[in-house]
């Protein structure tokens, strides 16, 4: 029987108990539909490793509390939940990133210090048998995520000094923030930029220094967190939505065919073994940047200017490249 199922029981006892009904093993076996073995196992546990000051009143003929102070373990967590929590925490550290690693960690602690149970897991033994690697990401200051969270919530203004790495200078503007989004462990906000009239995304890592503002904006109700990210390859979104088609090789088709590259992709198989993904994104720059990672063994057939781009990007390269 599993140990979530022991918890129900117990946490039936408990009430049953605590409401003075004088439970004994007869009536919780029958309302729990168990045997009266299971139920003083459930007792036993309950004494020996929760503390229950557990007594049998005879003139009732049931259990009761010495101890009416006495309460249940604030958390009670199988061994599956417990491992569970540690993966999420571990993964977490390596693609949520670094930056919460602290605030993370006094979670744990906190956690560790309420939970009690019939099993425990040794995160020093899990950590020989799990691994995990984790993608570079830029650090960022746990205060500006948390100041625009923030203001986010409280739709206010936010002043900020931020590098465009593009023309590698620094600007100042005032934004509205709408949405942060962690794509690979690095953070984004997506926000209406004053500056440029319209929405940009910022690579929060980037943000040397802001102020959140007492002034207010009002949100745009047409804006949708989820069809920028959706409409997005990758990461860029808010750009036009294009059809895109591009060929992969034999090589790469099972790699290409096992993934889910964008919400909209089709794949068209080929006789070859080879295939052609298909999806409606926005970002082209992104797109140039992945194809082109996969070098001869992808061609990119739509969108005609996608492909003027891979030609560009691949005529740089070869003059990079070019021996005397």
């Amino acid at each position: 029987m599993s140990q979530r199922q022991q918890l129900e029981r117990i946490m039936e006892i408990d009430r049953r108990i605590r409401g003075g009904e004088y439970p004994n093993a007869d009536k919780m076996a029958e309302i729990l539909e168990v045997s009266r073995r299971v139920i003083y196992n459930d007792r036993s546990f309950m004494i020996y490793r929760l503390g229950a000051p557990i007594e049998y009143d005879r003139e009732h003929g049931g259990w009761y509390y010495t101890d009416q102070t006495w309460i249940l373990p604030g958390m009670m967590v199988t061994e599956g939940e417990l491992m569970a929590f540690f993966l999420s925490m571990e993964i977490s550290k390596r693609y949520i990133g670094t930056d919460l690693e602290s605030p993370l960690r006094a979670a744990v602690d906190k956690i560790a210090r309420v939970v009690k149970g019939s099993v425990s897991v040794d995160t020093n033994v899990l950590h020989s048998h799990y691994t995990f690697s984790g993608p570079t990401s830029l650090e960022v200051n746990e205060a500006v995520l948390l100041d625009l969270h923030h203001a986010i919530i409280n739709r206010q203004q936010v002043w900020m000094r931020y590098f465009t790495a593009k023309r590698g200078a620094y600007s100042e503007r005032v934004i509205f923030p709408y949405h942060i989004h962690n794509y690979m462990g690095d953070w984004f906000l997506i926000a209406y930029d004053t500056l440029r009239n319209d929405f940009r995304i910022f690579l929060m890592g980037r943000i040397e220094k802001w102020q959140v503002l007492p002034e207010r904006f009002v949100r745009d109700a047409d804006f949708s967190a989820a069809d920028w990210i959706g409409s997005a390859f990758q990461l860029h979104g808010g750009e036009e939505v294009i059809d895109v088609a591009i060929w992969f090789s034999k090589v790469r088709a099972q790699f290409i065919r096992e993934r889910l590259w964008h919400p909209s992709q089709k794949i068209e198989e080929r006789k070859d073994g080879s295939l052609i993904l298909h999806m409606q994104t926005a970002g082209m720059v992104e797109v140039k940047n992945w194809v082109l990672q996969f070098g001869s063994q992808a061609e990119v057939l739509a969108p005609e200017q996608l492909r003027d781009a891979c030609r560009a990007e691949i005529a740089n390269m070869m003059e990079k490249y070019k021996t005397d």
